[in-house]
């Protein structure tokens, strides 16, 4: 692709990337970004093109938008672009020693202990988990009423995800303490946070007032475990059992810090996602129908949910990779820059921020075709643009920090949106809503309110 990336670049003799205008002195872009994120990062790709720098406060920022640039971000090694560092703000959320506060090796092995949750056995058994709660929900609102679709879809993926990635101890507390706690944790990872996350504001306090309490909540379950001798089939367990290379034990906070790491990768983007998705799709009344034609095709001779079956739903999960594109939970990924490197003939310097967006480059007409349109079958034959570059969809991340929690978030979209199509009719009451960017997985401004009623017709469930 042309693309170079040594050591040793003589910055001064280079080529600099574009400047966009519009800074102000010590703020820079900070108020344009914290206003309109996207807006201000299109202005500056459609200003400058795949590569230009600008600053938030003292911070140099370089955005990287289109395939060669992915191509080029996603491959650079970490000591080139290095996520750690700037992932730090997360350590309040997940604490210390795990995730990005620990060595690359340690987190590679903490990484490792995942792995097996997500391995085919056990997605087939988060399959049926999946079913089982979603149906409990779903019966629980009866025939007909209203309800906030993201609140709704939260309480549902953590219902969901606590119980597959925790145990059945946590999920059996989700309503006494547990999801509000969880709530809490959640709101302490937000755009004001990624700059200053020890800044005493009233959502890092409740941020950190939430993770005491979730850390004795899991203590005191793994305590219980080991004056029992309980050994349920779970993650809790597998990371009560596991041992680092050393052959050391995790320690109790470490298997928190680890869970809750899982816990966000497959539950907060989750819930956002299948939010945007359902609001997308309630626009679309003649694909809604199409899709239960498919439901109605996949389960003529079975009436529930299985991981075969959510296999065998083409439709679906296009529905989903198009929430993906139009509305990606994570709206930038950012890494630092460690060493000079070039791109395309431009030096980027060491110690610049380099950010990607998949909110801004999933929306470009050079990767997607009429791409502010939701159109699910542009992930199909013949256009099938998803297989035009391994990096063309990038909501999940990419390279060696994709979200290895990606296959258990679009099985579980697929199984909530089979049921709730399957199931009822749902009308909006609240007109289409804008992004909330205080928060750094982006969901709707609330409220998102919407009726919903029983279909007579419904094949899944009866």
């Amino acid at each position: 692709m042309g693309i170079i990336q040594t050591k040793n670049i003589d910055v001064s003799a280079a080529t600099p990337v574009a400047r966009l205008d519009g800074s102000w002195p010590l703020l820079g872009h900070f108020t344009e970004f914290q206003r309109d994120p996207v807006a201000m990062l299109s202005r500056g790709y459609n200003t400058h093109g795949e590569l230009f720098q600008f600053k938030l406060g003292p911070k140099n920022f370089v955005l990287f938008a289109g395939l060669d640039a992915h191509d080029f971000y996603f491959r650079a090694k970490e000591t080139q672009l290095n996520a750690k560092i700037v992932y730090r703000f997360t350590v309040p959320v997940f604490g210390n020693g795990v995730a990005y506060d620990t060595s690359p090796e340690i987190m590679a092995e903490q990484l490792g202990f995942l792995f097996p949750a997500l391995r085919e056995a056990p997605m087939r058994r988060f399959a049926e988990i999946m079913y089982d709660e979603i149906t409990t929900f779903a019966n629980a609102l009866g025939n007909e009423g209203e309800l906030d679709l993201p609140r709704a879809m939260n309480e549902l993926t953590v219902k969901i995800a606590s119980r597959c990635l925790i145990g059945q101890e946590v999920r059996d507390q989700v309503n006494t303490g547990f999801a509000d706690a969880y709530k809490d944790l959640q709101r302490g990872i937000n755009t004001l946070g990624f700059f200053f996350p020890m800044l005493p504001t009233p959502a890092h306090q409740s941020r950190d007032r939430a993770r005491r309490k979730i850390a004795t909540l899991f203590s005191e379950i793994m305590a219980a475990r080991r004056k029992s001798h309980a050994a349920p089939d779970d993650f809790m367990q597998t990371l009560m059992n596991a041992r680092y290379k050393s052959g050391r034990a995790l320690s109790d906070d470490e298997i928190t810090g680890i869970i809750l790491t899982a816990l966000f990768a497959g539950q907060h983007t989750s819930a956002v996602l299948g939010t945007w998705m359902g609001l997308e799709l309630f626009r679309e009344p003649d694909y809604i129908e199409r899709l239960r034609t498919e439901i109605n095709d996949v389960y003529r001779n079975q009436d529930s949910i299985t991981y075969d079956s959510l296999q065998n739903q083409p439709m679906m999960e296009n529905t989903v990779r198009e929430g993906e594109r139009l509305h990606p939970p994570l709206i930038v990924l950012v890494r630092k820059v460690m060493e000079p490197l070039e791109f395309k003939g431009k030096a980027i310097p060491s110690g610049t921020m380099a950010m990607i967006s998949p909110a801004v480059s999933h929306r470009l007409p050079t990767l997607f075709a009429d791409p502010n349109r939701f159109n699910p079958d542009r992930f199909a034959p013949p256009a099938n643009e998803l297989k035009q570059h391994h990096y063309a969809l990038i909501g999940f991340g990419g390279g060696k920090h994709a979200c290895m929690g990606k296959n258990f978030a679009i099985m579980q979209l697929k199984a909530i949106w089979t049921e709730f199509l399957d199931r009822f009719d749902f009308t909006p009451i609240t007109e289409f809503p804008r992004p909330n960017y205080k928060s750094w997985v982006t969901g709707p401004v609330l409220p998102c309110r919407v009726k919903y009623k029983l279909r007579e017709n419904g094949r899944v469930l009866k």
